[in-house]
């Protein structure tokens, strides 16, 4: 009797992986990221900027501003934003 409800778990867990491998494969083949099927809750990608001292690439949003060589910047840390200041 275990034994039965262990493999109808197992087939049941194999088949859905199977099924979910795929709609993968459909929703790759037909656009799926071009055709607005993302996932609720995901945010939309947002295009980050690299440090002006390190090259590191921050996101807007989070990044810490000040100015570079005149020009308003994104920096990475504290630090980073000290020595553009020195």
């Amino acid at each position: 009797m275990v034994r039965a409800l262990l493999l109808f778990f197992f087939f049941l867990f194999l088949a859905r992986a199977v099924w979910r491998l795929l709609e993968g494969v459909v929703r790759g083949a037909a656009g799926g990221a071009a055709s607005g099927s993302r996932r609720p809750g995901t945010s939309p990608a947002v295009k980050m900027t690299p440090c002006p001292i390190c090259g590191t690439y921050v996101v807007p949003g989070r990044a810490i501003t000040g100015v570079s060589q005149g020009r308003p910047a994104d920096f990475c840390s504290e630090t980073c934003r000290a020595k553009a200041v020195a």
